[in-house]
């Protein structure tokens, strides 16, 4: 389906194209609903928050917030929408819309340029991105890479992260060739003499389990604590922070509710994922949601928390790599003060 594909194709372009906002202060085109709050909205604060993409399992806690009722209980009237051409950093850095799903790659890159985002919380613990290979590629490591075909999307943090996991394997990047391959998501490409991309397991590498086409993974953070970062996160303004910190605070603890039920019941949570945005696969959903629900607190002390060591780490990597400008102020990336108390067991 096509929504399916433009997922696929957009994860690892995000997470990396996003890298190069230079402002939040232009004009972002108008977006469309992609889930409408049930019954009466009377006397509810509206707020949007804006997707980073096209709907799937990274969003599961905001819809289940919306459709149990827990930003209602909240006070709140939440609208989710697509994000415009602009993008969803774009649309929340301006002040469009409070709340916005991005990942700490992009706001890295844009708190050094001088864009107030910030992040209030990690929907994933731990990196589930990294190189995927059909099992008959024989790329079994990092240094396996040398003399095959990279599909690439075009970015100089490809190169880079490449490079970093094949250094501690011996390997040689510049014996990678790297193909633009375009549009095309990782199954037409490993069909068009790509051996390898990179993918996010939890949907990509899923979808490949239930088409019976097994892959060999390569996750970026078993090579280098510092690739294990933030992706995706939910964000705000500074201004927002300031002017409203009540609504910051309710919002955040009716969307940690919503993951949490989404932890604890990631059937259910598919399914109300699939009835908000029918057209998704079931089989996928519900396969990702599975695969996802324990991912999204981990080993963390509640859904949401972030670490200085991670933001600091990451950023550190990137100015090493020379893709900042100047060494980020890791202190003002993000928060954790907008996060519910940790549940007492």
């Amino acid at each position: 389906m096509r929504i399916q594909k433009r997922w696929r194709q957009s994860l690892p372009w995000l997470m990396v194209g996003l890298l190069w906002i230079t402002t939040a202060c232009g004009s972002a085109t108008s977006t469309s609903n992609t889930a409408n709050p049930t019954g009466s909205t009377s006397g509810l604060k509206d707020v949007k928050v804006v997707l980073d993409w096209t709907p799937n399992t990274n969003h599961t806690g905001l819809y289940v917030a919306q459709a149990k009722g827990y930003y209602k209980e909240a006070g709140l009237n939440v609208e989710i929408i697509a994000p415009g051409q602009g993008g969803a950093d774009t649309m929340v850095a301006s002040g469009e819309v409070p709340f916005g799903i991005s990942y700490q790659e992009s706001v890295t890159q844009a708190r050094v340029q001088g864009v107030p985002l910030v992040s209030l919380a990690a929907v994933i613990q731990h990196n589930t991105s990294g190189f995927a290979a059909p099992t008959d590629r024989g790329i079994k490591s990092p240094k396996d890479m040398e003399g095959k075909s990279y599909g690439a999307w075009g970015s100089p943090v490809e190169e880079a992260v490449m490079k970093s996991i094949m250094d501690t394997d011996g390997g040689d990047v510049s014996k990678v060739k790297s193909v633009n391959i375009g549009n095309a998501d990782y199954f037409t490409a490993v069909q068009k003499g790509i051996d390898f991309a990179w993918i996010f397991y939890g949907w990509t590498g899923i979808e490949a389990e239930l088409r019976g086409q097994p892959l060999d993974m390569l996750y970026v953070k078993d090579y280098s604590d510092k690739l294990d970062y933030y992706t995706p996160v939910i964000v705000t303004n500074e201004k927002q922070i300031t002017t409203d910190p009540a609504l910051v605070k309710s919002f955040m603890a009716a969307t940690s509710k919503g993951y949490q039920y989404a932890i604890a019941h990631p059937d259910e949570s598919a399914d109300i994922l699939l009835k908000a945005v029918p057209d998704l696969d079931p089989a996928l959903v519900k396969a990702s949601q599975k695969w996802l629900s324990p991912r999204y607190q981990d080993d963390a002390k509640r859904w949401g928390e972030q670490k200085q060591s991670v933001w600091a780490g990451y950023a550190d990597w990137m100015f090493k790599q020379k893709l900042l400008d100047k060494p980020l102020d890791a202190t003002k990336a993000y928060t954790n003060d907008y996060l519910p108390e940790a549940t007492k067991s």
